[in-house]
C-alpha cells in the first residue's frame, strides 16, 4: 500500500464521517475486488484502442457500486483518461430527454489535473496542441492570419473525426471561444463554453457573438457529445469514460417518465459502439435489472444486457459485472486498512510528542481486532444480520470511535458498545427499506406491466 498525502488522507476520513464514498485514494482501502478491477482495466484498454463500450456495474444496496465507481474514475485518470460523474436524480435527469443528460456530462468533466469543470482546460490544451502543429509546419505564429489558420484548423479536425457529424453551432461557438479568448475577453468565453456543456441559462448577447440561437436540444445532444469525445481525445487523453450512478433510482420514478428513462438508456446502449474511445458504465441494484420496473421491463434493452450465470458463476465480461457480496470478513479487513490509515491524523493539532505518543498508544490498544470483529457483528444485527447493507454505517461508526480515542483519554469504544449496543440511526431511505422489508415502488405502479418501446431522443 503506498503511502497517502496528508490531504488524501483527511478527505477519506472527512467523506467517511458524513457516510459518503470518498473520491481520492480509494485503492488505499479496496479489499476483494481485485478480478471486478480487472475487467474495468480490461474496458479501458477496449477503449484505449478505439471501441466504443458500455458496461452496467450490477450489486445490492451497501455491496459498494460507488465505490467501485469511484475507484474506476481514479483509474481511469491513472492511465490518462477524461471522466464524467453522474448521479441520477428523479428530480433534474431523466433519460430521455438527452439534453438533461448532456449538460450534467459535459458540466462533470474531470480530468487527473483538473478535478471539476474541465472542459475549458480541455479545449485550451487542444487549441495549444493544433497551434503546435501549425508552427511545426512552419506556419509563421506572429502572421496576422495565424488565428484564422487555427479557427479553420478547428472545424477540419472536428468534421474529420466526427465524420461530418458535429452540428454547425458546435464548431462554431468553439470558434469563437478561440478568438474571444485570443481578444481577452474570457468573461463572453466561459460563457459560451457554459452553452456548449448544455446550459440553458446563457446570456442572449454572447449567443449572438457566436451567431447561435436556443440551447443544445435533447435531438442533437447525441451528435454534440460525439465532438465533445473527440475534443477530448485530441486533447491528449486517452478516450473519456461517464459514469451514471444510482441508475435504481429510476425504479422509484412514476411508470411514465421510468418507461422514457428506460428507452433513453436503450438508445445509448444502441448507439455506443459508434462512440469511438468512449466508455459507459452504469451502476444498478439487481432489482432495476431484474424487475418489470426496470430493464426486464423493456424487453428489446433486457435481451441485449441480461444477465446470465450458470449457478453461482458468472462471466465478468458479460455486459453486467456483479461485484462481491460484502462478507464479514471483508469488512473487517477493510477496517483495519483505514485503522493503519488513521494514524497521521493523530499528529494533527499537537507539536507536544508526548501527547501524540499517548493517541497513538490509546490508538493501539483500544481499536484493537477485538474491537473491529464485534462492531462489525453489531452493526450487523441492527440490520437483522445482513452484513451486506451495513459497511456505510459501520463505517461511519467506526470513524466516531477512532476520532473518540483519539480525543477522548477516558473514552472506551469497547465498554461503550458492550453498554449500549448498536442502533441503527441516520438511515438513508434505502436503509430503511431494507430494514422495513419495503421496497420502494412508485405510488399507483404495476409491477408487472411492460415497457412500451420507443425513441424518446
Amino acid at each position: 500500500m503506498s503511502q497517502l498525502s496528508d490531504r488524501d488522507t483527511r478527505h477519506i476520513f472527512e467523506k467517511l464521517r458524513i457516510g459518503v464514498v470518498p473520491e481520492r485514494a480509494l485503492d488505499s482501502y479496496a479489499v476483494g475486488i481485485d478480478k471486478e478491477l480487472s475487467e474495468i482495466d480490461r474496458q479501458l484498454t477496449l477503449i484505449k484502442d478505439g471501441e466504443g463500450q458500455i458496461k452496467f456495474l450490477r450489486g445490492g444496496y451497501g455491496s459498494g457500486k460507488t465505490f467501485m465507481a469511484r475507484l474506476a474514475v481514479e483509474r481511469a485518470h491513472a492511465q490518462g483518461f477524461a471522466t464524467s460523474f453522474v448521479v441520477v436524480s428523479p428530480n433534474d435527469l431523466k433519460f430521455h430527454r438527452f439534453d438533461e443528460v448532456y449538460n450534467k456530462v459535459v458540466s462533470g468533466l474531470a480530468t487527473a489535473s483538473c478535478e471539476r469543470q474541465a472542459l475549458s482546460d480541455i479545449l485550451d490544451r487542444w487549441i495549444g496542441g493544433i497551434e503546435n502543429k501549425l508552427i511545426h509546419t512552419g506556419t509563421d505564429e506572429d502572421a496576422p492570419d495565424f488565428d484564422a489558420l487555427v479557427a479553420k484548423r478547428l472545424a477540419d479536425d472536428l468534421a474529420h473525426k466526427t465524420n461530418g457529424k458535429a452540428p454547425a453551432d458546435f464548431v462554431r461557438v468553439i470558434q469563437t471561444v478561440f478568438e474571444l479568448k485570443q481578444a481577452g475577453d474570457l468573461a463572453t468565453a466561459n460563457t459560451l463554453i457554459s452553452w456548449l456543456s448544455g446550459s440553458h441559462n446563457v446570456d442572449a448577447a454572447a449567443k449572438r457573438r457566436a451567431k447561435i440561437k436556443g440551447e443544445v436540444s435533447s435531438r442533437d445532444a447525441m451528435d454534440y457529445l460525439r465532438g465533445i469525445v473527440e475534443i477530448v481525445c485530441e486533447a491528449g487523453y486517452k478516450g473519456l469514460v461517464i459514469i451514471i450512478d444510482e441508475t435504481e433510482t429510476l425504479v422509484r420514478m412514476r411508470a411514465d417518465s421510468r418507461h422514457k428513462s428506460l428507452n433513453g438508456i436503450r438508445q445509448i446502449t444502441d448507439a455506443a459502439g459508434s462512440y469511438s474511445r468512449l466508455l459507459w458504465l452504469f451502476t444498478g441494484t439487481p432489482e432495476f435489472f431484474d424487475s418489470r420496473r426496470g430493464v426486464a421491463g423493456l424487453t428489446a434493452l433486457h435481451d441485449r444486457i441480461r444477465f446470465e450465470k450458470d449457478g453461482d458463476f458468472a462471466s465478468r465480461r458479460q455486459p453486467q459485472l456483479r461485484l462481491p457480496h460484502f462478507t464479514r470478513e471483508r469488512l473487517i479487513e477493510i477496517s483495519k486498512r483505514l485503522r493503519d490509515l488513521y494514524v497521521p491524523l493523530l499528529r494533527e493539532d499537537s507539536t507536544d510528542q508526548d501527547e501524540v505518543h499517548e493517541r497513538e498508544r490509546r490508538h493501539r490498544e483500544k481499536i484493537s481486532d477485538a474491537y473491529i470483529e464485534a462492531l462489525v457483528d453489531a452493526v450487523t444485527a441492527g440490520f437483522k444480520g445482513d452484513v451486506g447493507i451495513v459497511p456505510r454505517q459501520h463505517l461511519r461508526q467506526f470513524v466516531n470511535s477512532m476520532d473518540l480515542v483519539r480525543d477522548e483519554e477516558r473514552y472506551d469504544p469497547h465498554v461503550a458498545l458492550k453498554k449500549k449496543g448498536y442502533t441503527p440511526d441516520k438511515l438513508t431511505p434505502q436503509e430503511q427499506e431494507k430494514l422495513d422489508d419495503k421496497p420502494g415502488l412508485a405510488p399507483t405502479d404495476d409491477p408487472d406491466a411492460l415497457v412500451p418501446i420507443q425513441d424518446t431522443w
